[in-house]
């Protein structure tokens, strides 16, 4: 059993999203998006915080820990949940922080995700990225994703990671989970070593540099479906990521194949609710047709948002038109709705 037991269970209880340990703090959790700190704890001393968290690693884990001062990795504590952590060192000690994971992946009806993005699922090859901060839910998202076609498709799947966070269960399909770190070196071996695995699909935990964007793309092209996350504020502008990650001499080529590859984008950003019991999510959707295709390739993705606007009836849907639907349902605040629609949107 471990020192941090007791405070897991709480975390659970409440119903946090985050547990943060933290030398020279109390222990805090994150509760429907607000920090809460544990009053009845003691602050955190660098000896206590050193004893609460280092006992978590194995020696491997210790000694690359000690080299590199910041540590991804992932824990399943019996009896009590899964969770993603982050643990590095800062000013005052060592730190961490732990995402709590749900040991079930949710089905996209059960997370109340919206109906079009069942369509990703259905696409027999190419790309399609999920987009948004950390802590907005795209990792859920995409969990659940691979779990509607889990369930409904038999296909072969290889999920790169880092670390592992949902654990899947083969059941119409064959999922394979690699952890960079444990299982493979890198993304970028473990994305071409893919290639050579005859995968139908292909979960990329996080496209982080050139490199891996170029692979992925080059993956969406040679017939597989790729889905893969970004951490960027809106469909076009993830676009624009990608294209403005690669030398100006590679760009018009990048243009060209992501305008072939790209199936789709997914925004979303998490909102308290109203009654502050809880969070729901705001969906920015793209599904690239011809015109977003066309604007991908001649560089005029500023045009982009005047498409997902007027294309409703293929599924496309704007924040501005989420958000607005959310407060008119009576689910967030005006104040919350007007903080959240994008500014290009505002007017």
């Amino acid at each position: 059993m471990y020192k941090l037991s007791k405070i897991f269970r709480t975390a659970i209880q409440y119903k946090a999203s985050d547990v943060y340990i933290a030398t020279g703090s109390k222990p805090i959790l994150r509760i429907h998006g607000d920090l809460i700190k544990i009053d009845d704890h003691p602050r955190l001393t660098k000896k206590m915080a050193e004893e609460y968290l280092l006992e978590m690693l194995n020696p491997e884990q210790k000694k690359r820990f000690e080299q590199s001062l910041d540590f991804d990795f992932s824990i399943d504590i019996e009896d009590i949940s899964r969770f993603r952590v982050n643990m590095f060192v800062q000013r005052k000690g060592i730190s961490a922080v732990f995402r709590l994971i749900p040991e079930n992946v949710l089905s996209m009806d059960e997370l109340n995700l919206p109906s079009q993005l069942k369509k990703a699922t259905t696409f027999k090859s190419g790309l399609v990225i999920v987009t948004g901060p950390t802590g907005s839910g795209k990792t859920t998202t995409l969990a659940s994703m691979i779990n509607e076609i889990n369930k409904n498709k038999k296909k072969h799947i290889i999920t790169i990671e880092d670390p592992i966070e949902y654990v899947h269960k083969n059941n119409q399909s064959l999922i394979q989970q690699r952890e960079v770190g444990n299982h493979t070196h890198s993304f970028q071996k473990a994305l071409r070593s893919a290639l050579r695995e005859a995968p139908d699909v292909i979960l990329l935990g996080e496209m982080r540099d050139l490199e891996t964007m170029q692979m992925a793309i080059t993956a969406a092209e040679t017939g597989h479906l790729v889905f893969a996350t970004l951490h960027t504020r809106g469909c076009a502008n993830s676009v624009n990521r990608i294209i403005d990650s690669f030398p100006p001499e590679q760009q018009h080529q990048i243009r060209t194949q992501l305008s072939e590859s790209l199936q789709a984008v997914f925004w979303q950003t998490l909102m308290k609710t109203k009654d502050e019991k809880g969070r729901v999510a705001g969906f920015e959707i793209m599904f690239v047709n011809n015109a977003v295709a066309n604007m991908i390739r001649k560089g005029t993705t500023h045009q982009i948002n005047s498409v997902i606007e007027t294309s409703t009836k293929e599924g496309m849907q704007t924040m501005k038109k989420s958000v607005t639907d959310l407060f008119q349902a009576g689910l967030i605040t005006e104040e919350k709705a007007l903080h959240n629609i994008p500014k290009e949107f505002e007017a």
